[in-house]
């Protein structure tokens, strides 16, 4: 028996995502008393899967799957656990494995329990911890189907190093052209920087900055801290900086290690979407702005005094650091 984890890759490469699912994955499956396998679309080593518990990696090499395809996908992912008799299975909670894990579950007749924050509490009956109403309260919940699938939430697990060594076996599962009814034509992404997914520090920014020419010293915090760089929905609304960086409920959601929140006052919709970061550090300078309640440090201030004096002295700890 297998717990089976979808890993994540981008251009050949497995993502920090991916390594922390397989973490995970290795505790799901010392609790059942199981194996680890992996399953990896057209990544290029995978070799350090094995640091992080997979015993096992089926990996799929097929230039029809270099884009992102949610039906072909789990359909691969369903045929894989068919064959490891996996009746786990492990996946991030990426925006394209949110899109994925359902359609798996359908596939598998799978319960799947979404935004999960803990190993399972209990194999019988299967008892998982996950985070509920904006990660403001957690829920435990039972998954009562015989097949069941994880969504991990990010980084809330980190990454767990174990002493297997992980061999590997081509896979090639039998797809067919209902698998590609929906065809990927293009892919556009930021370059150069870091995302907000994949940031373990973002520094963000709200009206505070009173226009886009003052985001200098914001980028320049990103580049010393080596973090994304965030905003509000106003600053986005008013074309300051593109969507993309929009983070909040009704943006993206960030769970990064730190967030630092620059001229943001915090409305609700706002703090919804950035309460599983870990640390939240706010400069503003308004005593009474709601953010400083949901804060774990706060500099009551004028950000233009403020962030370019942090930023000094970031980069000497940084230099005497280095």
């Amino acid at each position: 028996m297998s717990v089976l984890v979808y890993i994540e890759s981008e251009e050949g490469k497995i993502k920090k995502a991916g390594l922390e699912v397989a973490s995970y994955a290795k505790a799901v499956a010392e609790k059942m008393s199981a194996s680890v396998t992996a399953i990896t679309f057209n990544a290029e080593e995978t070799s350090e899967l094995g640091k992080y518990g997979v015993e096992k990696v089926l990996k799929v090499s097929n230039d029809k799957l270099a884009k992102f395809n949610a039906e072909a996908y789990s359909d691969a992912i369903k045929q894989a656990a068919e064959k490891e008799g996996s009746s786990v299975v492990v996946v991030s909670q990426s925006a394209n494995a949110k899109y994925l894990a359902p359609l798996l579950a359908v596939q598998m007749e799978a319960g799947y329990a979404s935004n999960v924050v803990g190993v399972p509490e209990s194999t019988e009956p299967f008892t998982v911890k996950r985070n509920a109403f904006s990660n403001k309260a957690f829920s435990f919940t039972k998954i009562a189907t015989d097949k069941k699938i994880i969504g991990l939430a990010k980084n809330a697990f980190g990454l767990v190093e174990s002493n297997a060594s992980a061999s590997e076996e081509a896979f090639s599962p039998n797809l067919d052209a209902h698998d590609f009814d929906v065809e990927v034509q293009s892919v556009d992404k930021a370059t150069d920087k870091v995302t907000i997914a994949d940031a373990e520090i973002v520094v963000s920014g709200g009206r505070g900055l009173k226009g886009p020419e003052n985001w200098g010293m914001i980028e320049e915090m990103a580049d010393i801290l080596g973090a994304a760089t965030a905003c509000s929905k106003p600053v986005s609304d008013m074309g300051w900086r593109p969507h993309s960086e929009h983070v909040g409920q009704t943006g993206k959601p960030v769970a990064s290690n730190l967030y630092i929140a620059v001229g943001i006052s915090g409305a609700i919709q706002h703090l919804a979407g950035i309460n599983a970061a870990k640390t939240k550090v706010v400069i503003n300078n308004d005593p009474d702005a709601p953010f400083f309640k949901a804060a774990d440090y706060g500099v009551v201030g004028d950000a233009f005094e403020v962030v370019p004096k942090l930023n000094e002295k970031l980069k000497e700890f940084k230099e005497k650091n280095a």
